[in-house]
């Protein structure tokens, strides 16, 4: 215990100097929000990854690759193609037009880009970031107290509350700029474990063999990409599922979908905002690349092979427990002690991002802008500051509620309903906004409250109220009689593949069709646009 005490107190600690010498470094509201937008292409690139990945790479997708077995692998295509689209077709535009426009927030940029003097642009997209940033940061907070409680048996409050504690001190003083930094420490230590630990896995099973023999004696389907069959209630395979079915092929393209994310979530955009210059986005998108391979790659091998290794009584019924139970059963105690440190770093890299985010949709672009336009630097500095604490203890308390009353929820989805909240909002638009001219103002509002409010419709209300349509299962004495019909169930078939599906895609394509449809009928709209041709021709070729 006292080693993997060591290990943790040593991370913590670089954590807060690099909080320190970060402040150091910052001095106006630019340094805050985007590090003077003087980053390299390394830096960069790790903190995109580290931010992008968050506590669902190391706990979510090891426990996925557990249970669904080589089918997991399909969210590491997703990621793949999420991550090589942000930075190969659309950071390039975009780094153009926000250093064309002076952007230091993504709301900064869309007000630009759309003519938007009425602030009602700006407002939306900090209303939603101040909505479900929270939401997000809590569900970190609950892989907090989780990875506290697996590792050294910690209370899960009080693990999340000492983790958390550290977080903050390291943001509210040194800003995005102690984000980057203590990103890429802590990206370093995620790929490095996910790299290693399937090796360790691999050779505690006795090599390959082993671990293929072993995985089709439980399930010959954890072996194939459409995933194992159905199991019973004793948790026993029920001969006959499993196969490419409907079914399936919808689940598939969900798990997929999950990288849609990646095409303009402002948490990653902010990134590309605080590069020096365009040149560095050619090795940046080689490093991000390589990095989501290998790591992704790692997180579902160290779930598939850890199936054969670890039981699922041993993992106390938690598939999601794999990473945490290999590293304690199979390496030293300051090895343990260090992935400990790694599964934080997923965590911590998140919340980070996403408070400074969030603080400045508040600060910069509501307070400074619509309100407070000649406030000094040094009042906005220590507003965000205080911005940050108050969205951090609103996370927190979020995060404090999912611990005391929903353990027993993948940890998996709930961090993807966060993540798809601040994607179905932002991506349509800014995807549009970078390759079409006619996208108005009016259009991407629409589209930014659309694809807002389809996230929770499509998590809660529509299954449900497909379900209701179907007529109701015939009673026992009806069946015994032979007189019961054959009941339809197409509405809750339906209702099936949407939750297979997930809300992330359907959201995005209802928020996609909203901003065409809109904007081609906005006139007035169409008319505002002034420039905007030129702005997208430079976006392209980078002349004028």
């Amino acid at each position: 215990m006292l080693m993997k005490l060591l290990a943790v107190a040593l991370y913590a600690i670089i954590l807060l100097v690099i909080g320190y010498l970060a402040s150091k470094k910052m001095h106006d509201i630019r340094d805050y929000f985007a590090s003077g937008k003087n980053l390299g292409f390394f830096n960069v690139a790790f903190s995109a990854r580290a931010t992008g990945e968050s506590a669902w790479l190391l706990i979510g997708l090891t426990g996925m690759g557990y249970a669904l077995g080589v089918k997991a692998f399909w969210v590491v295509l997703g990621e793949i193609i999420g991550v090589g689209g942000a930075w190969l077709i659309m950071s390039r535009r975009f780094k153009r037009l926000s250093d064309r426009y002076d952007s230091i927030t993504v709301p900064d940029y869309l007000e630009s880009r759309f003519r938007d003097s009425g602030h009602w642009l700006r407002l939306i997209a900090a209303g939603a970031l101040v909505i479900f940033v929270p939401i997000y940061a809590g569900a970190q907070v609950f892989a907090t107290g989780d990875a506290f409680n697996s590792f050294l048996g910690w209370d899960h409050l009080i693990g999340a509350a000492v983790g958390f504690a550290v977080v903050m001190l390291y943001i509210t003083q040194g800003g995005f700029t102690a984000v980057v930094w203590s990103d890429v420490f802590q990206g370093s230590l995620m790929f490095l474990g996910l790299v290693t630990l399937p090796v360790v896995i691999l050779m505690e099973a006795g090599g390959m063999t082993n671990i293929t023999e072993t995985l089709r004696s439980i399930d010959p389907h954890l072996l194939s990409l459409h995933g194992p069959g159905e199991e019973n209630a004793a948790g026993v395979v029920v001969p006959g599922t499993g196969g490419w079915t409907t079914a399936t092929i919808v689940s598939i393209v969900g798990l997929a979908a999950i990288g849609i994310g990646f095409w303009g979530s402002p948490q990653v955009f902010v990134r590309f905002i605080s590069m020096k210059n365009e040149q560095q986005i050619a090795p940046g998108a080689a490093t991000a690349l390589v990095w989501t391979l290998l790591a992704d790659s790692g997180a579902v091998l160290v779930g598939v092979f850890g199936r054969a290794v670890f039981s699922s009584e041993q993992l106390g019924g938690d598939h999601e427990a794999i990473l945490p139970t290999a590293a304690m059963e199979l390496l030293p105690a300051f090895f343990s002690g260090i992935f400990i440190a790694m599964v934080l770093s997923a965590i911590m890299s998140t919340i980070d991002s996403l408070l400074v985010v969030a603080a400045s949709a508040g600060v910069r672009d509501y307070w400074q802008k619509t309100r407070h336009p000649g406030m000094s630097d040094e009042k906005l500095v220590s507003l965000s500051r205080k911005v940050t604490i108050a969205l951090s203890l609103v996370a927190f308390a979020i995060g404090m509620g999912l611990l005391l009353r929903d353990r027993e929820k993948p940890l998996f989805w709930i961090i993807i309903f966060g993540w798809s909240g601040i994607a179905a909002t932002f991506c349509p638009t800014m995807i549009l906004s970078l390759f079409w001219s006619k996208l108005t103002s009016t259009g991407a509002k629409c589209s930014m409250i659309a694809g807002f409010m389809c996230v929770p419709l499509f998590s809660f209300a529509v299954p449900p109220l497909l379900r209701s349509f179907d007529p109701p299962a015939p009673a026992p004495e009806d069946i015994a009689s032979g007189l019961a019909t054959q009941t339809s169930t197409l509405f809750s078939d339906i209702a099936g593949y949407l939750v297979s599906l997930d809300v992330l895609l359907p959201s995005f394509l209802i928020g996609f069709a909203v901003a065409v449809v809109v904007s081609l009928f906005d006139r007035k709209g169409q008319a505002q646009l002034e420039g905007v041709q030129d702005d997208l021709r430079y976006a392209k070729t980078g002349q004028e």
